[in-house]
């Protein structure tokens, strides 16, 4: 499969875009798509993670599932620095162009299996259905249970 550039879009929990960045796509399956982003900003410091300029991720997206992950590689050598882990809701997926409505909840996953949770107020304060909340749960356990074995985004680290 030849690489395709395509675009993708954050958006809030209103769908208002807050963010767009152009990567490639590295795999494409019925219900995912997996690519290659570089991280545009200048050196953000999280305190449990440093993003720098030109740091490599690779993004799985999904259509059917409650969240992304994203592989985290160093600019300086490649190193594993861990995984960003979105909620949100199932991703619109097309040729040119991904968009994932943000839900604010994020999780880290750091290479030695530590996780921190992200941003859980910002959560609990919106405006969401029992029903999106139960979708939101089952998401949760489900990255944890991935990170846990080591499988689907966080198994063997994309070349």
């Amino acid at each position: 499969m030849a690489t395709t550039r395509i675009t993708v879009r954050k958006l809030d929990a209103h769908g208002r875009e807050v963010w767009r960045y152009p990567g490639l796509v590295r795999e494409r399956g019925e219900s995912h798509v997996l690519i290659e982003a570089r991280f545009s900003k200048e050196r953000v410091d999280l305190g449990y993670v440093v993003f720098e300029k030109g740091d490599r991720f690779f993004e799985w997206f999904y259509s059917d599932r409650w969240y992304n992950v994203f592989e985290v590689r160093s600019v300086r050598d490649g190193e594993l620095k861990g995984w960003y882990c979105n909620i949100t809701r199932p991703a619109a997926i097309d040729e040119t162009e991904i968009s994932a409505i943000d839900l604010e909840l994020d999780f880290w996953f750091d290479r030695n299996g530590a996780v921190t949770v992200l941003d859980q107020e910002e959560y609990d304060a919106l405006d969401l259905s029992d029903a999106e909340r139960h979708q939101v749960s089952i998401a949760v356990d489900e990255l944890r249970a991935l990170a846990a074995s080591k499988s689907g985004p966080f198994a063997s680290p994309v070349d």
